[in-house]
């Protein structure tokens, strides 16, 4: 499998050269360790996540940004142009550079922008270095009758990247290097550098105020900020020659942007080449360009995380811009973003890096922005953890990984039968799983304002006993393989299944959401989660039921780029996930459409019907969205009405893995 040829990221004038158009177009590159630059089609920023250079200073957190932003000029015959874009508070946009976007396109997974100026024709890239925090901006000078001048503004900044600067008189600490330009931003921080063999850097200190971000305003946050230009860059650049900056916190990297390019390269290509060998020729030649595409955009969830004794650890960033790595969240991703991909071996760090932070039966939820203990108040991520090992287990066999966590496994099991935190617990009477009490939300549906828990669901949820049961016929299956007793395992899930016809909804043909939920009893709230309950391995539902909770997500939950959070004629129902935090957080499950379920419902659509190519089409559409938002990405969520806006991270780990996962499952 080559790299692909035609780009499916796109765009000529008529997207470049419309700033509303553009301006709404992210680009994203990683580093594999957390870090990352980002902007838009247009070059203007307009989210405070976006900068050339967020590094990732304790990886994968510590998210810090460093370079916001870089203001070029090109004097070309007699005449200056301006390549950078900016909106300001004052509503004012300048400069413009925007206008002279000829072509913008993904070359597998680089950002690269063409510029038009009179007779002279740039191309610029953007890139970041695998396992550094470094970042390079290539400029070639395609066409041109003469050489042209080039200069570049660094506009820098120092500061989380939830956050945003207002300077006053802060004065950072800005020095020449023999190559370039160093920054302190205070006594303690940590000093990165703007850097280039090509050009000439001379070191300035002018704060540019109150630089614009639409996105923040539209999100209800602080929506502008200062940045200090910190460091000119000049050169001058030959017809069909290069220039490349570096940004970077590491003084000794690489500058050559020759090397630098062709490392970025062979790395896509590996990426690539990985997937071929996961998949048979039929296969190979039945994806489309789009699915290659996708599986550079998985490249970028999965980051290392080094741990006592796993100092090659593995984890997964959730989303970006703003999400760390997730345990619930990486469990659903890993299979698509690992497996699929053609790296077993990744999934095998991740699930034997979260075993060491099993306690009390449970995964955490989330490791914090700023490093310290994680945070264990989710009730799924553990059961999604069965299911990822598996998956892991199924596609390589490997034996020797699983006798090592089967006993972390069962201790998991004999937490959730004799209980722990949150009042998680198996119910004696039943055998299901209960979870959950005043103030907290343990499900994915988990959206919370201060003290309202938007989504309680406390009781026993439908899609957690599913995969309790899963949890359990999985155990079974492990232990036959080991030759271990599996009777306690098969008892549990006897038990489970044959109760879970309490969540059958006779009036609806469909299932209750939770029941025994204090105070109301069952909640008849058309949502997803059921689906769960027939796309799993294991499914307690007959084959009627099953087709009954296909049709009614089908009419009633599925989009073309998800599954409603909510039906649309129930309670409460939001149709369009928008204002500011507070209404966001009420829309969030309240029917926002989550690019992730389709997967999911893909996978039972088939299991009722028996038509892979039935399910596959299902699963086209959003193929489809890869220009529309995050370039080359899935986004987190969308509006639950047409035309189904994408909202949220602009790159949703668990939405792409779904999409990968599941598109070679139909194959």
């Amino acid at each position: 499998m080559a790299a692909v040829a035609k780009p499916v990221v796109a765009f000529d004038r008529s997207i470049c050269n419309d700033f509303a158009a553009a301006s709404s177009r992210e680009w994203l590159v990683t580093n594999a360790i957390g870090g990352y630059a980002s902007g838009t089609v247009a070059g203007c920023a307009t989210r405070r996540y976006h900068g050339i250079l967020l590094a990732a200073l304790q990886p994968p957190v510590a998210r810090t940004q460093l370079v916001a932003a870089l203001d070029e000029t090109i004097d070309c015959a007699g005449t200056s142009y301006e390549l950078a874009t900016h909106k300001w508070a004052s509503g004012a946009i300048a400069p413009q550079g925007f206008q002279y976007i000829e072509s913008f396109h993904l070359d597998g997974a680089i950002p690269t922008w063409i510029y038009a100026m009179g007779d002279a024709r740039l191309e610029k890239r953007i890139w970041m270095r695998q396992g550094e925090n470094t970042t390079y901006v290539r400029y070639t000078l395609l066409e041109a009758v003469s050489p042209v001048e080039f200069h570049a503004k660094a506009l820098v900044n120092y500061r989380d990247f939830h956050g945003a600067t207002h300077a006053g008189d802060w004065r950072m600490r800005v020095e020449s290097l023999n190559r370039g330009i160093g920054v302190l931003a205070y006594d303690g921080a940590t000093p990165f550098y703007l850097l280039s063999e090509d050009a000439a850097a001379a070191p300035q200190h002018v704060w540019y105020r109150d630089c614009f971000f639409q996105a923040e305003r539209d999100r209800g946050l602080d929506d502008h900020e200062d940045h200090l230009f910190a460091a000119l860059f000049h050169a001058r650049i030959e017809p069909r020659k290069s220039i490349t900056l570096v940004f970077t916190t590491d003084e000794a990297t690489l500058l050559d942007g020759n090397s630098a390019l062709s490392e970025q390269i062979a790395h896509d290509s590996g990426l690539l080449q990985a997937l071929a060998g996961s998949l048979s020729r039929r296969e190979t030649d039945s994806d489309p360009a789009s699915f290659q595409q996708l599986l550079l955009a998985a490249d970028q969830f999965v980051v290392k995380r080094s741990l006592p004794g796993e100092p090659d650890g593995h984890s997964v960033i959730a989303g970006y811009h703003w999400f760390s790595d997730w345990g619930r969240d990486t469990m659903i991703a890993l299979p698509g973003l690992t497996l699929t991909t053609g790296h077993p071996e990744i999934a095998r760090q991740i699930l034997l890096a979260f075993s060491q932070f099993v306690d009390a039966g449970m995964l955490p939820n989330n490791f914090p922005d700023a490093g310290g203990k994680p945070e264990y108040n989710t009730m799924d991520a553990a059961l999604w953890y069965f299911e990822a090992v598996r998956q892991y287990v199924q596609a390589t066999s490997d034996i020797v990984t699983l006798e090592k966590l089967f006993p972390i496994l069962a201790g998991m099991i004999e937490a959730h039968v004799s209980g722990t935190r949150y009042n998680i617990h198996v119910d004696p009477a039943d055998g299901l799983l209960y979870g959950g009490g005043p103030g907290v939300q343990l499900t994915w549906m988990d959206a919370k304002v201060a003290d309202w828990v938007v989504t309680p669901r406390t009781g026993k949820p439908v899609e957690i006993n599913a995969l309790w049961i899963n949890a359990l016929d999985s155990m079974a299956q492990f232990a036959t393989l080991l030759e271990f007793p599996a009777a306690r395992y098969l008892t549990l899930g006897a038990a489970a299944k044959n109760s879970f016809s309490k969540f059958w909804n006779s009036s609806r043909n469909c299932c209750y959401d939770v029941i025994d939920s204090p105070p109301i009893g069952n909640d008849a709230s058309l949502r997803p989660n059921q689906i769960l309950a027939v796309s799993l391995p294991s499914s307690p539902l007959n084959t009627a039921q099953q087709k009954a909770i296909v049709d009614i997500c089908r009419s009633e939950l599925l989009t073309p780029v998800g599954l409603r959070s909510l039906g649309p004629h129930e309670s409460g129902y939001i149709s369009h996930y928008s204002g500011g935090p507070r209404e966001r957080d009420a829309a969030y499950h309240q029917g926002t459409v989550w690019g992730w379920l389709l997967g999911p419902f893909a996978l039972a659509h088939f299991r009722v019907y028996q038509d892979k190519a039935a399910a596959r089409r299902f699963l086209e559409p959003q193929l489809a969205t890869l220009d529309l938002y995050g370039l080359g990405s899935l986004a987190e969520i969308y509006d639950g009405e047409q035309p189904f806006a994408p909202r949220g991270c602009v790159a949703q780990a668990w939405t792409v893995a779904e999409m990968l996962r599941v598109w070679k499952l139909l194959s």
